[in-house]
């Protein structure tokens, strides 16, 4: 539902104050549900994530396999633009130029005391990447995670990714390939979490676990860590965009729209024009509808 702040309002500070501290945090329903899944997934394994995989992403692992063949990959890369995956080999060796200059290096010096003294970087022997399938797909996403763990000198590199329908978008697992991923298996979801944390007959467990999934994943990865290293809780996308009467109204949909495959949950528009209506109208003239949320202050 749409909400409008405007700063001439008499109640304007204390609308404001109460969405800024309306909470965000994971219901409990999610936590409960995936409690189940992670406590399922390491009781009954490969067949767990089966059934589940089938549930909800209607795709039948038991004919399909859990993991991706070479020659998955090679259909993948039959099925991509050839510009595109110039472009995701572009991608991949800027990526890699700019996170060698970031690597650490071993250091080892002797002090006043005779005493010798340093320090040495070790890669992670196994880390997982999980990367959303669901309503998009993200090939920058299996990128920006599996180039830098490669580039840290990770061994085994793996990819969890849902397949809806038993599908897995191509430039995906092209991505991957480029990246120099290990082992890719076709599940998601806190089902595929679980599994990473504590291995099933098919996945091997692995030391860490990164990459931005929905509610479901994130609550999961919260509940292995501990028994597996993660690299964040990663909350929902929100998105701020500054305006005022002199800016663009296309300009301005078209920073709103190229969020508007993330999932984003909250768009804010700090907007300086006449009326929220001038937008609005704007928006739906060069787009067809009206954006259905915004803020404004």
């Amino acid at each position: 539902m749409a909400i409008t702040l405007s700063q001439t309002d008499a109640d304007f500070e204390l609308r404001f104050s109460a969405f800024l501290t309306t909470k965000r945090e994971v219901s409990a329903d999610v936590e409960a549900v995936v409690r189940d899944i992670v406590a399922r997934v390491r009781a009954e394994g490969d067949k767990a994530l089966i059934d589940y995989t089938l549930k909800f992403d209607k795709a039948d692992l038991s004919r399909l396999g859990i993991a991706v063949s070479r020659a998955d990959i090679e259909k993948a890369y039959a099925a991509a633009d050839p510009a595109t995956v110039e472009a995701l080999e572009f991608a991949r060796d800027r990526i890699r130029s700019h996170h060698e200059r970031q690597k650490p290096k071993d250091d080892r010096y002797t002090d006043a005391a005779g005493v010798e003294l340093g320090s040495r970087w070790t890669a992670i022997d196994a880390v997982g990447l999980y990367v959303p399938g669901g309503t998009a797909s993200y090939p920058s996403s299996v990128l920006m995670n599996a180039v830098p763990a490669k580039v840290a000198g990770v061994e085994r590199i793996v990819i969890v990714v849902p397949a809806s329908g038993g599908v897995i978008n191509p430039l995906v697992l092209v991505a991957a390939d480029l990246a120099g991923v290990s082992e890719i298996y076709r599940v998601g979801g806190a089902q595929a979490v679980a599994a990473l944390a504590y291995g099933t007959e098919t996945i091997r467990p692995v030391a860490k676990i990164v990459g931005p999934g929905n509610a479901y994943v994130a609550a999961a990865k919260r509940q292995v860590f501990g028994s597996v290293g993660i690299d964040m809780i990663a909350g929902p996308s929100e998105v701020l965009v500054v305006a005022d009467a002199d800016n663009d109204p296309d300009w301005i949909a078209a920073d709103l729209l190229a969020h508007s495959t993330l999932m984003v949950r909250d768009v804010a528009l700090a907007c300086g024009f006449a009326s929220m209506s001038s937008f609005a109208r704007a928006f739906k003239e060069e787009h067809g509808q009206a954006p259905k949320a915004m803020r404004r202050r």
